[in-house]
C-alpha cells in the first residue's frame, strides 16, 4: 500500500462519519442558499507569478510544520500580501486540519479559498462548496477517469474551479483528455514522498498553452519559485515556505514580484 493510498483509507474513514452526521440533502440546500462561488482564474491567469498560498499545519513528509491557532488572521495575511487563492488542508490525520478551518477562513477573506483534500466521492464536493470553497483539488493518481470526468461536472455545474493534480505524463495526458482547465504538477510523488522539481519542467510543456499551470510542492525558496515561472508556471502552491517566513504577508508579495 502506498502513502497515497493509506491516506485514502482514512480519508474515507472521517468521511463516513461526517456523511452520517450531515446528509447529503441538507448540504445541497446550503448550497443552494450559499453566495455563489468565486472564479480564481482572472487571479491566476494576472501579470507575473500568481501565488496560492497554503493555510498548511503539518505534512506526511515533515511532521509538523507550524503551530496555527488562528487560520484566519494567517489567511488575512496572505491576501494582503497578492494571494491570488489560499489553500486550506481539511485533512485531519495527516496535515492536522479541518472543515472548521475552511469556514474560519471564508469569514475573514473574500479571497478565492481552495479546499485542499483527498476528493473521492461527489459528497466531498458539495461539502467543500457548503464550507466557502470556491476551488477543489482532484487528485488523478487518486480517481478513475469516470470519476474524473464526473467530478469536473460536477465542480462546473456547482460554480467550483477543480485544480487537477498530476505527476506523471500518463496523468497529464488524463487530466486534458477529461477537460481541466486548470492543471497542478506535483513535484512530490504521494505515493514515495520524494521530490523533484524538474517533474513540473518535464510536464508542463504537455500541458497546452489553454491551460492554467501550477507548480506544487518543493517550492521552499524564492529561486525555486523562480525556476518554476520559467518553466512555464502561471502560479505556484506555496505552503511550508510560508508558514515558517515569520512574516507570511511580505513571503507572498516576494513571489508575487517574480516577473
Amino acid at each position: 500500500m502506498t502513502v497515497l493510498d493509506e491516506i485514502i483509507a482514512g480519508v474515507v474513514e472521517d468521511l463516513e462519519i461526517r456523511r452520517a452526521a450531515l446528509p447529503l440533502d441538507v448540504l445541497k440546500g446550503r448550497v443552494a442558499s450559499a453566495p455563489a462561488a468565486l472564479d480564481p482564474v482572472p487571479g491566476l491567469q494576472a501579470p507575473g507569478l500568481s501565488v496560492i498560498a497554503e493555510v498548511k499545519r503539518s505534512s506526511p513528509s515533515k511532521g509538523a510544520l507550524a503551530t496555527i491557532d488562528d487560520p484566519a488572521a494567517l489567511a488575512t495575511e496572505y491576501a494582503a500580501g497578492g494571494a491570488a487563492a489560499i489553500s486550506v488542508l481539511t485533512e485531519r490525520r495527516r496535515f492536522n486540519g479541518s472543515l472548521a478551518d475552511l469556514v474560519a477562513v471564508r469569514e475573514a477573506v473574500r479571497t478565492p479559498l481552495l479546499r485542499k483534500d483527498f476528493v473521492v466521492t461527489e459528497y466531498q464536493l458539495w461539502e467543500g462548496r457548503a464550507a466557502g470553497a470556491d476551488l477543489a483539488l482532484l487528485i488523478v493518481a487518486a480517481l478513475t477517469q469516470q470519476q474524473l470526468v464526473d467530478f469536473l461536472g460536477v465542480g462546473r455545474d456547482l460554480g467550483v474551479t477543480c485544480l487537477v493534480e498530476v505527476h506523471t505524463a500518463e496523468e497529464a495526458r488524463r487530466a486534458r483528455d477529461a477537460g481541466a482547465q486548470v492543471v497542478g504538477v506535483n513535484n512530490r510523488d504521494l505515493k514515495t514522498l520524494e521530490v523533484d522539481l524538474s517533474h513540473f519542467q518535464e510536464l508542463a510543456e504537455l500541458l497546452g498553452e489553454d491551460v492554467v499551470k501550477v507548480a506544487e510542492s518543493g517550492i521552499l525558496t524564492v529561486d525555486d519559485a523562480a525556476r518554476m515561472r520559467a518553466a512555464g508556471a502561471d502560479a505556484v502552491l506555496v505552503g511550508e515556505m510560508l508558514v515558517r517566513s515569520g512574516d507570511p504577508r511580505a513571503a507572498v508579495a516576494a513571489l508575487r514580484a517574480l516577473p
